[in-house]
């Protein structure tokens, strides 16, 4: 079996999140557990989730519902029709904070807990149950070191970090392990040229590729107005795949450069370089993207 893992994602927003669960669901190194939904409406998450669990067979993991804090536009509604979580045969828990923290203290190895949104959840779970930093591990996208986003040549106030700043700074602060990909590494990753072709082709064949590509179409409809977006031709490259970095990270690092660095999360959501943090893996640079690319899109494409 592979590494276990529970994902903890706010999918339904940026299209990004569905990119890395079929990812995940895709890489033979791992073994999902859990996948937890957090902030806004955690419900409509959670039927994103089983949709794609059950397109993809995957009807044996249990799906946890999160804390429902506060509202994101439904981007993801055209691809999502009327799937509802009565459909889904697998596990469906109303509280995904309890699901989680159950799922750590019971697990005979040390769980990978791999977040790819803002991190109540995470927080609460603590709050619940602190010793399940003796039982897992943090793998996060989160923060932004020296770079911003679009390689931006300085730091900005990372969105996952920035919504819910304290329940960031609970984390971070947490005594486990800590591995991270700020905007520094996942920043510009984006599938272009041939490898978005081979991804968009394959959609007609590869439940993965259909999947992803038909959630990447119906969202830049959603999202068409929005001005990171007006020079995206969707038909030709993908936005920026941020959380699937985190999803590689929890079985390798092979292809970035990691730095262990001292991290604070600060009231209003910067992630600083301060001797006063805790130690954090952090992903800082690319060793190998061009393999990253190509492990993605083959994954993608099986």
């Amino acid at each position: 079996m592979g590494i276990p893992v529970i994902l903890d994602t706010d999918i339904g927003f940026d299209v990004d999140d569905v990119w890395a669960l079929v990812f995940l669901l895709r890489c033979p190194e791992l073994d999902v557990k859990l996948i937890t939904t957090t902030t806004g409406d955690t419900v409509y998450r959670a039927r994103i989730v089983a949709k794609i669990l059950a397109m993809m067979g995957r009807e044996d993991i249990s799906i946890g519902i999160g804390i429902p804090l506060d509202e994101t536009p439904h981007t993801h509604d055209s691809w999502l029709g009327d799937y509802e979580l009565s459909e889904y045969a697998g596990t469906v828990l109303r509280d995904g904070v309890g699901a989680m923290c159950e799922t750590i203290m019971e697990s005979d190895e040390t769980i990978s807990l791999v977040c790819i949104g803002p991190l109540p959840n995470i927080a609460a779970a603590l709050s619940r149950e602190p010793e399940i930093t003796n039982n897992a591990r943090f793998i996060g996208m989160h923060g932004s070191i020296r770079k911003g986003y679009l390689d931006a040549p300085k730091p900005m106030r990372e969105y996952n970090v920035k919504q819910h700043a304290l329940a960031c700074r609970a984390v971070f602060s947490a005594s486990w392990e800590k591995i991270i990909t700020p905007l520094d590494t996942c920043g510009t990753v984006m599938l272009q040229g041939d490898r978005f072709a081979s991804v968009f082709d394959a959609a007609e064949e590869s439940i993965s590729s259909s999947i992803s590509i038909d959630n990447h179409l119906q969202w830049f409809e959603a999202v068409k107005d929005w001005p990171l977006l007006k020079d995206i031709n969707p038909r030709e490259q993908s936005s920026v795949l941020y959380d699937s970095v985190a999803v590689y990270l929890a079985f390798s690092t092979e292809f970035v450069e990691m730095e262990t660095l001292p991290i604070v999360v600060t009231p209003d959501g910067k992630t600083i370089i301060d001797e006063a943090g805790e130690p954090v893996a952090c992903a800082m640079a690319w060793r190998d993207k061009d393999a990253f690319l190509d492990l993605l899109t083959e994954r993608l494409v099986s």
